[in-house]
């Protein structure tokens, strides 16, 4: 490996310690702790380094909610092609898209705003469309009437978004049921949905 080559590959694993230390430093203490200067003593370097590799705090949340939106597109992508039919796939889907909620439960606050402000930088960001665009297109196979219009498409999408972020948002916020209660719920939710999506 030549110098050039060592270089790059010390500022990649420098970018990649800073944001694993600000999601460190929110899974010990939540966001509002988050600070250029605690990541800075989490990995052991001056401030002034964080801020050669971004600008300020937001720049950080950006690349983190970024990245969020790619595991979870991989994660919905891996639900659907692991079923055959649409509604089968779209119910995987929907819960692949609960498991991380919780599974990445810090990520999922940022992407979506629960209990905390969310970027509002993320509007512009293409990772932030990859998850949706699956949604649309298994949802656009379920539905049986001929050239549904784009909107028609949408309001089924965000029927099943409204339902599902709200209940992930109540269990995040400590005032939901148990685990098995909540599966049923999300489950007949899901399929309720599914069952009325022409009407």
């Amino acid at each position: 490996m030549g110098s050039k080559e060592r270089i790059q590959r010390l500022k990649e694993d420098t970018r990649a310690n800073i944001l694993d230390a600000a999601l460190q430093i929110v899974k010990e203490e939540g966001w509002q702790a988050l600070s250029m200067r605690k990541i800075a003593d989490k990995i052991e370097y001056t401030a002034p380094i964080i801020y050669e590799y971004f600008l300020n705090k937001e720049g950080i949340l950006l690349e983190l909610t970024r990245q969020g939106y790619i595991i979870l597109a991989k994660d919905i992508r891996a639900a659907r092609d692991e079923n055959k039919t649409p509604e089968s796939q779209l119910e995987a889907m929907w819960i692949a898209y609960w498991d991380f909620a919780f599974q990445h439960k810090e990520l999922y606050q940022l992407m979506y705003g629960v209990d905390m402000n969310c970027c509002e930088l993320k509007k512009s960001m293409p990772e932030a469309e990859l998850s949706d665009d699956l949604m649309y297109d298994v949802i656009a196979k379920l539905i049986t009437i001929e050239k549904p219009a784009e909107d028609f498409v949408c309001r089924k999408y965000y029927t099943f978004w409204s339902i599902i972020h709200g209940l992930i948002s109540i269990n995040l916020v400590n005032k939901g049921r148990d685990a098995e209660m909540n599966q049923r719920i999300l489950k007949d939710a899901i399929r309720g949905i599914i069952k009325y999506i022409n009407d």
